[in-house]
């Protein structure tokens, strides 16, 4: 009877991780179109004011203890990491970029964390090595699809932006892992959502790349109301729900699904490029870090977690 009442208890944390690799895979898209009505830094910050309400709002009508202290400096820090840089700067980037490109180049993280821990001193394992070669690879194939759009300035400056955005959700990942045992995880994100929505607001306003909220068509609130429903707050619920109910190696499924889902819905919806080459590649880069997550997860969980 055990074995079965485990398999039960396992329901809901799966239905969960499904939830996640789906609707996380779908929130590409709708940046990609809000996106194309307004600017991209605007809508990230309108988006993340609007979940941080939902998320506050349960909070403080449930009395939840405030953060004290050095908590507020964590929660700083990973608001600048995961949500104005990470989340912003991924947004900025799939206004030059394909969706299915953002989402690939999104999974690639893993590498970054590799390589900054092994900036740290860390010894990297042979199988965490060749992880990080078959990704390099791989990405080399997914880009030769692209090769003739380079030239494009804007194309250039969304690949940045998107790159930048995988480093320092590294970076976030990590200190998140170091620190988040500290205080309530779900309080937490309200709270990083806010902060960050506020820098954000801020930073368009200083530079006039806002527009006046009466302009924003129906089209971009549509997106910014998805983002906010199934990207900010059931998807990022049920990936702390997964996160602690399920092992790590079957959590973390979700960062090699979303991408396929991103480049497939891409390719039926917006008409984004789907050939061979990039399938080959997407699957190729997804491996790797595969092989990177295997190979350093011992380590990584022994120096984070203990």
């Amino acid at each position: 009877m055990k074995p079965i009442k485990k398999i039960q208890s396992l329901g809901l944390p799966i239905l969960a991780l499904i939830w996640i690799c789906f609707f996380w895979g779908t929130t590409w898209l709708a940046s990609k179109e809000g996106v194309k009505h307004m600017p991209a830094l605007q809508l990230a910050a309108i988006r993340q004011f609007l979940g941080a309400a939902c998320y506050l709002g349960y909070f403080i009508f449930k009395k939840t203890p405030w953060p004290k202290g050095k908590q507020w400096k964590t929660i700083l820090i990973l608001s600048v990491l995961n949500f104005v840089l990470s989340n912003g700067l991924s947004t900025w980037g799939v206004k030059y970029i394909s969706s299915g490109l953002g989402a690939v180049i999104g999974a690639i993280f893993p590498l970054w964390i590799v390589i900054i821990s092994f900036f740290n001193g860390e010894r990297l394992s042979k199988l965490a090595m060749i992880g990080l070669l078959v990704s390099f690879g791989g990405v080399c194939v997914v880009f030769s699809d692209y090769l003739a759009d380079f030239i494009k300035p804007d194309f250039q400056f969304g690949i940045f932006l998107s790159v930048l955005a995988t480093i320092t959700w590294a970076f976030g990942s990590l200190y998140t892992k170091k620190k988040a045992k500290n205080f309530n995880p779900y309080f937490s994100l309200g709270l990083q959502m806010l902060i960050s929505s506020i820098l954000l607001f801020a930073y368009s306003g200083a530079t006039g790349t806002s527009i006046n909220i009466t302009q924003i068509p129906p089209q971009a609130w549509w997106s910014i109301a998805y983002l906010v429903i199934f990207g900010s707050i059931t998807t990022f619920i049920a990936f702390i729900y997964a996160l602690q109910h399920l092992p790590t190696e079957v959590s973390s499924i979700y960062a090699y699904i979303n991408p396929i889902i991103a480049v497939i819905l891409g390719a039926f919806i917006f008409d984004e490029p789907l050939t061979m080459t990039l399938s080959i590649g997407v699957v190729v880069v997804l491996f790797g870090i595969y092989l990177i997550n295997k190979g350093t997860r011992k380590s990584f969980d022994k120096k984070y977690l203990k």
